[in-house]
């Protein structure tokens, strides 16, 4: 371990005393041109796309799709602290299971934009001619499209406060259209739109939303945009839990480099993008990224068998008492209860991977979640439930439902959100559950014991899944088996079917 003491803080001006403690970037930085700007800078784009960027320009590649990064919320303004005081450097760590860790400092990120400090400045960035991409990871819920309808909702506040006459944007859509805007008046290309979100179909999302967005402000614009800009489907996938103090300390402690916000993250890393860049884009697939012309069943493998799975371990895990994602599917109980959701709802739910072994991945899930030394958190997993369950494991009940296969576990798993969105625990301590929804779904889940679909009866998450008599006689049955004998006794009893 290196002493406190001598910890060297991260910065362009200390990059080369860093560089004896960790690898650093060996490319010139004073050479790195803008060609990218990303909405919502946090732990996984840095740990994801910044990443490859960086790999390209290792290799001394892609010197001209630097990144320029947008943060949209106020909270935003901490990140924006951090990448101004180090040049945008941050160190990335990957946590092996034996316990070794791989740093590096990572350097594609040129600077750091506080949007709500400075709107015009975010839109002239995007209204750059060097900028030829605009990626986004503005999270699952952020697209503001009604789960039923599927239309953008146009009332939304920020929304509507965008759209009004004289408005100063400050939403991604408001900021991004406006970008849009000033390109077309100026006969600028319009750069490619790419979401890096978790949703199925996420470049046709965008499109649905920006389209609508812009649509509802200009007519004219609205089909500009829809007609040239591009909006290519992506797949992205690593595990990356939120930076803690003890990563901190760690990277100050054991590599003397002193970083406000480095990033922690598994060794896997998979990126999976449809080829549909106008402007041009990297040469991502020199490091590692599947181009492909078809997305969609890589995405349909992951959000049905990870990201389903995460949720199928996570509120089970919390109510049996676990706090880390390892300690559960360590368990053998999890673990079985896992596989059999795996193997027989979300692997039928899943068309042909073209190059994938669905059995190998889904036993590499295993590995992956087992891994102690990223210690993810199961509360991570339970957070913003109301905008994945709908969209990563409802598909695969419908699915299972509409092809007469096993929907049982599935429907499990929403019996146990709606404990968990209870609010209480076993114990009868308090769960803080933390969604953009929390008030209305903790408000129907706490009449669960004396109206058992009360929670199911919200179609603007559950659709029409309350009128199949199918689904309700599992739900329910599972429900009153949490409630009676606990998550250990319930989960006992669906792995013995």
């Amino acid at each position: 371990m290196t002493s406190t003491t001598t910890a060297v803080p991260l910065s362009s001006a200390t990059l080369a005393a860093v560089g004896e403690r960790v690898p650093v970037p060996t490319y010139d930085r004073s050479q790195v041109t803008p060609g990218i700007v990303h909405l919502g800078v946090g732990g996984f784009h840095r740990a994801h796309q910044a990443m490859y960027l960086d790999r390209l320009m290792e290799a001394g590649q892609a010197l001209d799709w630097g990144i320029r990064g947008i943060g949209v919320l106020p909270h935003d303004a901490r990140m924006k602290e951090v990448m101004d005081a180090q040049d945008g450097l941050y160190t990335l760590v990957l946590k092996h299971p034996d316990g070794t860790r791989e740093p590096r400092v990572v350097g594609s990120i040129l600077d750091f934009l506080l949007a709500p400090e400075d709107p015009d400045a975010a839109i002239e960035a995007m209204a750059d001619p060097r900028i030829r991409i605009v990626s986004l990871t503005i999270t699952e819920g952020g697209y503001n499209i009604d789960a039923v309808t599927h239309e953008f909702l146009l009332d939304e506040p920020g929304v509507a406060a965008d759209l009004a006459d004289g408005a100063v944007p400050r939403t991604a859509f408001g900021l991004v259209v406006e970008a849009l805007r000033r390109r077309r008046e100026r006969g600028v290309t319009p750069f490619t739109l790419m979401s890096c979100d978790n949703l199925p179909g996420n470049g046709d999302l965008a499109r649905h939303a920006f389209v609508a967005f812009a649509t509802a402000r200009d007519a004219e614009l609205g089909a500009w945009v829809d007609t040239r800009v591009a909006f290519p489907n992506t797949m992205v996938d690593r595990i990356t839990p939120g930076t803690t103090d003890a990563d901190r300390a760690e990277v100050r402690e054991r590599f003397g480099v002193q970083d406000a916000w480095p990033v922690v993250c598994e060794p896997f890393t998979q990126w999976v993008v449809q080829d549909d860049f106008p402007l041009g884009r990297p040469p991502l697939e020199e490091v590692g990224v599947q181009v492909v012309e078809d997305v969609e069943p890589y995405e349909l493998m992951k959000l049905r068998l990870l990201n389903a799975s995460h949720q199928a371990l996570c509120y089970f895990g919390h109510l049996a008492g676990y706090r880390l994602v390892h300690e559960v599917v360590q368990d053998p109980l999890f673990e079985r209860f896992l596989r059999g959701y795996m193997a027989r709802e979300g692997v039928p739910s899943v068309p042909p991977v073209p190059g994938m072994d669905l059995e190998a991945y889904c036993d590499e899930l295993i590995v992956r979640f087992s891994n102690g030394e990223v210690r993810d958190t199961v509360a991570r997993l339970c957070n913003e439930s109301s905008d994945r369950i709908p969209k990563w494991l409802l598909p695969v009940v419908r699915h299972q439902l509409a092809s007469g296969g096993e929907f049982f576990r599935g429907a499990a798993v929403v019996a146990s959100w709606a404990r968990y969105a209870e609010g209480v625990d076993e114990q009868g301590e308090p769960i803080e559950v933390a969604d953009r929804l929390a008030e209305r779904v903790v408000a129907a889940a706490q009449r669960n014991r004396a109206e058992p679909t009360a929670f199911i009866a919200d179609r603007t998450l559950f659709g029409d899944l309350v009128d199949d008599e199918r689904f309700v006689a599992e739900y329910t049955a599972t429900l009153a088996s949490l409630h009676e004998r606990g998550a250990r006794a319930t989960l006992e009893a669906l792995v013995a079917r």
